[in-house]
């Protein structure tokens, strides 16, 4: 009968405890154990539109040197991602778009965003999807490094914990949709990532065919 109640004593102190660590504390600079970074990349995504002429099925030369003008000011790049309006069946227009796209070292994506409006009857549509990465309320210079509710947390950080590393990745990172997916991983094929390694193996020695006889005599 005593070690029953030895028990439900321990049981009792026990569920006490656990109702005690149960408390559910928000993390914030003043309670963060883990030392998490609450200030994350927000990754937001645009897209620009533009309408093109044709003529039968092709693009004239002058829709696409406009084309061209509108990605160059664009500064298309890495990272951009160009589609044509699906609705569209025609494969030339398509074909056309590309091409200029080609010389951006761009590829046209699949599929097409939703955009407004409706696109003009004999018009084809060029749509630029980008996405750029920041860090919304950084720096934050706010004193909130003490505990003024004395909560035991025993870890507190400043509000500007994390900024200066991922708003550096934000302002780095080549393409920002990375921040969201992630690249596909490439499959493990031992002969391409041995091909770099093969190359440099198999290369001439830059001294194998001596040294460039030289005179140190005047040509005159």
């Amino acid at each position: 009968m005593a070690r029953l109640k030895s028990l439900a004593a321990l049981v009792a102190i026990a569920a006490a405890t656990t109702a005690c660590g149960s408390v559910n504390r928000q993390i914030s600079p003043i309670n963060n154990p883990g030392v998490y970074s609450q200030n994350q990349p927000v990754v937001q995504r645009t897209d620009y539109v533009l309408d093109l002429g044709t003529s039968g099925a092709n693009v004239p030369a002058a829709e696409l040197s406009r084309l061209s003008a509108w990605f160059q000011s664009m500064e298309l790049g890495y990272g951009d991602k160009v589609f044509v309006n699906t609705g569209y069946d025609d494969a030339g227009p398509r074909q056309d778009v590309a091409r200029v796209a080609a010389d951006y070292g761009l590829l046209l994506s699949e599929g097409s965003p939703v955009t407004a409006g409706q696109t003009a009857p004999g018009a084809v549509r060029v749509i630029v999807s980008r996405m750029t990465a920041s860090v919304p309320g950084c720096p934050n210079w706010d004193n909130a490094s003490s505990d003024p509710l004395n909560t035991g947390a025993g870890v507190s950080l400043t509000p500007n914990y994390g900024c200066a590393t991922n708003t550096n990745l934000a302002a780095m990172i080549a393409d920002p949709s990375d921040l969201v997916l992630g690249q596909t991983g490439a499959p493990n094929d031992t002969s391409t990532a041995a091909k770099a390694i093969k190359v440099y193996r198999n290369a001439t020695p830059t001294g194998a065919k001596g040294l460039t006889s030289a005179s140190t005599k005047s040509g005159n």
